[in-house]
């Protein structure tokens, strides 16, 4: 029995030691935690991490350049509250036919943030515009911008001031038009943030809200739940400061108004249960877009592009192969 015995104790020993290795990583940043799982779906989506110093803003990008020579590059901005990894289904499915760029807007995720910096539609499409003249954009290539809620807001102001640096625009279930009243956008006039996050009630609400499908609804086990909780709690101040931007300033409507001159073959696609922007926006864009092409996808809520996202990838290669300019 002492043979056994011994195995045992060196199992029970070297656990401790990589427990106590675990404690001594996590100590200094816990949110490793996330980042690592972040990781593990980056890799399964194909992608390498890069970064890159633009202008005054450290960016942190995903990108898969392996693709036929002058494929067309397609970029993909997240929305509020959002980070690169929203865009990872979507990015697996065009993999291999486009250049992918998916990268952390300024402020959120791994990009930096500065304190007092201006993160509204306005100075965020003037950083977009500068991502894909820095990193994107490859000699004979099209650029392919993407935007998702906040990031489709973005991405229209982006496409409309910056011209030169955009062949192709799509906006999925994207803020920046006076949609049809409902909870979310009456809360934000009000001054609340809808997605706040502080603890296991509140993150259990924010999935909710933004997902419509049960089994498209991710699941985040202790101790990550806990983790990121914290990490949204300590992000409240700037969250609320970036909603008001965009939600509540003169910035709010300006993508909606400046998207009438854009003429860029482009692509509207909403949910039809989107409860954060109701899908009357889908219209409201149309109006100044009559050259996009439309989808209203059925059964989803506002995370389009991960609730469907080989429908929404059908949609992109649709709006690179078929779509027309104004």
């Amino acid at each position: 029995m002492r043979k056994p015995r011994a195995l045992l104790k060196t199992a029970a020993l070297v656990a401790a030691v990589l427990l106590c290795a675990l404690a001594i990583w996590l100590w200094p940043d816990p949110y490793r935690v996330v980042l690592a799982d972040y990781a593990r779906q980056r890799w399964q989506a194909g992608l390498t991490r890069n970064a890159a110093k633009i202008d005054d803003h450290r960016w942190v990008y995903a990108y898969n350049d392996d693709a036929p020579a002058n494929a067309p590059t397609v970029v993909m901005i997240h929305g509020f509250t959002g980070s690169k990894e929203n865009w990872y289904p979507l990015a697996q499915r065009l993999r291999g036919r486009y250049r992918l760029f998916a990268p952390d807007l300024p402020g959120w995720g791994e990009s930096e943030r500065k304190a007092g910096g201006d993160y509204g539609f306005l100075a965020q499409s003037a950083r977009v515009a500068r991502f894909i003249e820095q990193v994107a954009r490859k000699s004979g290539s099209e650029v392919v911008l993407l935007g998702h809620s906040m990031g489709g807001g973005i991405v229209a102001l982006t496409t409309a001031r910056h011209p030169r640096e955009v062949d192709r625009m799509g906006l999925f279930d994207a803020a920046g038009v006076r949609f049809n009243d409902n909870a979310f956008g009456l809360a934000v006039l009000r001054g609340k943030n809808p997605f706040a996050v502080d603890d296991a009630a509140s993150l259990q609400r924010y999935i909710d809200i933004v997902f419509y499908d049960d089994a498209a609804k991710p699941v985040i086990p202790w101790p990550a739940s806990r983790i990121y909780i914290d990490k949204r709690r300590r992000d409240a101040a700037f969250e609320q400061s970036v909603l008001d931007n965009i939600g509540r300033s003169d910035e709010r409507f300006l993508p909606g108004i400046q998207a009438a001159g854009i003429r860029q073959p482009s692509l509207l696609l909403w949910c039809a249960q989107d409860v954060v922007i109701d899908p009357s926006a889908l219209d409201l864009y149309a109006a100044r877009l009559p050259q996009a092409q439309r989808v209203l996808l059925q059964g989803c809520g506002h995370m389009s592009i991960v609730e469907r996202p080989q429908q929404a990838a059908d949609a992109v290669n649709r709006l690179i192969t078929e779509a027309r300019p104004r």
